[in-house]
């Protein structure tokens, strides 16, 4: 008999269930849901309900069929014309509705809907309100929630203002309705018991079960989760599991600790079957003005890696090597903007050990923060200030850098130092940074018709190891380096610009400018033995003048608008003399494109500066046929009257020849070649190249964006830079070809890859190929990679990946940025 009663109420919860599916799964998304709107825990919220041209005790009926029966109103329709009543901002339709005009309650019957004044929505067979037409009880319960998901129940009974309680229930992140109607969620949760608590702001399950579509995976007698509303509360995290050859399977599990609504901590320990556990934390806070983040890590464990114990020449795989070490990393950093014009911060990146982001895949140590960011395997700790206006701007800064790349002249082999490990780049050859000033002024007034800008600079660099070429000038750099000082610098910079435009009637566009620079140095600890002072102070200045002129042009097609954009830049400068005693610390890396080719300092930095007269000319055709889909290229190039042979430097695999990494040296300049394509709002492709006077690519970048179908999608880039004419170890061209893409074959299963082929060295150094289900609320990836580009001491990393990322509950890791 016990068995009969709970088969009876097991086919009743499951035919009440598919009823309340039946309501929710297609209908109107509504407002935030029943019992959804956030409480705050000090003090109740009082929601005004909108003027909707009643008066307060006024009812609106719109039914097929109504009476009056004593104190109540009873109204009728049918199933496709529902009966509608409103008062006090409640909304209630349904088949049949009763409303008490004494004590203000309501019952309905039939596909009810009850909408709140706050919009919140229900939906149920029957309902009964109480005489605020708030608490009451449903049956065949089902609402849709504020971020999509879905909640029923074959019972529900709003016990108080705060607190809903509903009887075997089931909740879903998952849409239950598609183009061919109602649907299966991906994933839900089916529980005995549901309870919201709003002062909680939570949700507590009993005798939870966890499904995957129609099959239960995981039970547990109690569950709870953060209310909807709720945007961020303790609990556990989706895990994050990885196999990696030399830590085994790892899984972390993060946990996020909410002390307040501005601060939290996360708690994310990586468990590894092979080596020790690696703690992660994470605390965030958010003041009134600002907001601090850090993150740090700490493991007890040997190095792990290839190594070569009997050293005979070849390297056991994975092993573990040597003795246990406290290893440990900081990534920090904080921002704060009081009232005024000032805003300060700070970041603090440093690691114990310079393969642990490696050995430990830890995620994203490489972040932009702060004034100044530090590029890939390089961490940087500064402090900074900023004071800002609208004609005004002072930056005020200090840093210095780790670096965690392997040492230029070994970064192409296997080499190994005595202990095995591979070298790494020496911190103490690059440069503690303190102060570095930038402030730049314009007045509210023209002057001279035209706009006039001041521009201030100075830092200072301090080092304690000696670096050569290409910092030094290969004149000054001695044969034999060992055991002298870094170069200590210090600079000041002072400039004026001046700028007017004029545009001429039939449309030419002529900027006349003057500008005028000029740059005072002080050097300690140069190489003594190559014929200078180990201490020196020196000045150079540059005064320029120059007009640009543009023409624009455009042709109306029937189909399409065609546009031409001419320009031409002519200036005329003092012959500038770049003393070979000048570190160039801040200028070895040139971009040159479209925008810059046509700047007095086309240099990144100030340490090289051009002079002397040159004519620089380019111009850019452009073709539109309708709204996003154009083609666009331009061309441009530089003609200097005088040679730039300052700009060499030596190559560092043949010290005794020059050669010239910025394409300025000459009396021409590199062809600038940059492009666009967008022939659909699902293809774009851009491309970037400098072709030097023979014809030969330098450098180039380009990119291809492609989407089909409703989530098929691929992306394909290529790298190249070909500035360095020799090779050798230290050679640091390069050619890559990037490929991300996915593609689904049947329904929501699909295929994921990512890769990266070094085209130089006939390799794929990275490479991901993976399994994927998506279906908008459920995505998950199962897939293999390879890594041949890490630091660690062995050689290739292997290991298996999964991804997780579910609606409502989150994904695989937490966000490292700011609160929300």
């Amino acid at each position: 008999m016990q068995g009969d009663r709970q088969d009876r109420r097991r086919n009743a919860f499951r035919a009440r269930l598919l009823a309340g599916a039946a309501l929710v799964a297609c209908a109107p998304l509504a407002a935030p849901a029943w019992a959804q709107t956030p409480a705050p825990t000090t003090a109740a919220v009082q929601v005004v309900a909108p003027s909707d041209g009643l008066a307060p005790d006024a009812v609106y009926v719109d039914a097929d069929h109504a009476r009056r029966v004593g104190d109540s109103i009873v109204v009728s329709g049918t199933p496709e014309n529902r009966a509608y009543v409103r008062t006090r901002g409640h909304v209630l339709r349904g088949e049949n509705l009763s409303y008490d005009l004494n004590a203000g309650s309501a019952t309905g019957e039939g596909d009810v809907e009850a909408v709140a004044p706050d919009g919140t929505a229900v939906y149920a067979s029957r309902l009964e309100l109480d005489q605020n037409l708030t608490t009451g009880v449903a049956v065949d319960f089902a609402t849709r929630l504020a971020n999509g998901a879905s909640l029923m129940a074959a019972t529900a009974v709003r016990r108080s203002e705060t607190v809903n309680e509903l009887n075997y229930a089931r909740f879903t992140p998952c849409p239950l309705c598609d183009a061919d109607g109602p649907r299966r969620p991906t994933i839900s949760i089916q529980a005995e018991r549901v309870v919201q608590d709003e002062q909680l702001r939570a949700i507590l399950y009993r005798n939870a079960v966890f499904y995957i579509g129609p099959l239960p995976v995981f039970y547990t007698p109690f569950f709870a989760h953060p209310d909807p509303s709720v945007e961020r509360a303790s609990g556990f995290l989706v895990p994050i599991v990885n196999y990696d050859e030399g830590r085994g399977v790892s899984v972390e599990v993060p946990y996020l600790h909410v002390v307040s609504p501005s601060e939290d901590w996360l708690i994310s320990p990586q468990v590894n079957t092979k080596v020790a556990p690696l703690l992660n934390l994470q605390w965030r806070r958010r003041f009134a003005n600002g907001m601090i983040v850090a993150r740090g890590g700490y493991t007890y464990e040997r190095d792990f890696g290839d190594f070569d114990l009997d050293g005979d020449g070849d390297f056991e795989s994975n092993v573990r090597f040597g003795d246990r070490e406290h290893r440990s990393y900081l990534l920090s950093h904080g921002e704060f903007d009081p009232d005024g014009p000032w805003r300060f911060g700070f970041t603090a990146e440093r690691t114990s050990d310079k393969t642990l982001f490696d050995r430990y895949d830890v995620r994203s140590p490489y972040q932009d923060n702060g004034l100044y960011y530090g590029d890939r395997r390089r961490l940087i700790s500064q402090i900074y200030a900023e004071h800002q206006t609208d004609r005004s701007y002072v930056s005020v800064a200090a840093f210095s850098i780790q670096s965690l790349r392997l040492d230029p002249a070994y970064a192409a082999t296997d080499f190994r130092d005595a202990d095995g490990f591979k070298v790494f780049e020496n911190d103490d050859t690059l440069p503690l940074v303190a102060p570095l000033i930038d402030a730049r002024w314009e007045p509210h007034e023209l002057v001279l018709g035209g706009r006039l800008r001041l521009k201030g600079s100075a830092v200072s660099l301090y080092r304690d190891s000696f670096v050569g070429a290409p910092i030094l000038n290969p004149e000054i750099v001695p044969p034999i380096t060992t055991g002298l000082s870094g170069v200590d610098s210090r600079r000041v910079t002072g400039q004026m610009e001046w700028r007017r435009t004029v545009i001429l009637p039939v449309g030419v566009r002529i900027e006349p400018f003057v500008d005028t620079r000029v740059d005072l140095y002080s050097m300690s600890d140069l190489p003594p033995m190559m014929g200078v002072d180990s201490d020196a102070t020196l000045s150079r200045s540059r005064l320029s003048a120059g007009v640009d002129v543009s023409y624009p042009l455009i042709k109306r097609a029937r189909d399409a608008d065609i546009i031409l954009e001419p320009v031409g830049q002519f200036s005329v400068s003092n012959k500038v003399d770049l003393d070979p005693r000048i570190p160039i610390e801040d200028a070895q890396v040139l971009e040159l494109d479209e925008s810059s080719l046509f700047r007095m300092d086309r240099f990144s930095g100030y340490d090289l500066m051009e002079g002397g007269a040159r004519l620089t000319a380019g111009g850019r055709a452009t073709i539109r046929w309708s709204e996003g889909r154009k083609a666009s290229l331009f061309v441009g190039r530089s003609y200097r009257f005088q040679q730039q042979d300052a700009f060499r430097t030596s190559i560092p695999d043949a010290p005794g020849r020059l050669y010239d990494p910025t394409g300025l040296a000459s009396e021409t300049s590199d062809w600038v070649v940059q492009g666009d394509f967008s022939p659909s709002d699902r293809i774009r492709s851009w491309v970037h190249a400098t072709v030097d006077g023979s014809g030969e690519v330098r450098r180039a970048e380009a990119a291809l964006d492609g989407r089909w179908g409703r989530r098929n999608l691929a992306t394909v880039s290529y790298i190249l830079d070909r500035s360095n004419p020799v090779d050798g170890p230290l050679n640091r061209n390069y050619e890559f070809v990037q490929l991300i893409g996915q593609q689904f074959l049947y329904r929501n299963w699909g295929v994921t890859v990512a890769g990266i082929a070094d085209l130089d060295e006939n390799e794929i150094t990275r490479s991901e190929v993976g399994m994927l289900f998506d279906d908008d609320c459920f995505r998950f990836e199962l897939g293999y990679r390879r890594d041949n580009t890490r630091a660690r001491p062995g050689g290739p990393s292997e290991g298996v990946y999964v991804r997780l990322n579910l609606a409502t509950f989150g994904g695989s890791g937490y966000g490292q940025g700011d609160m929300r």
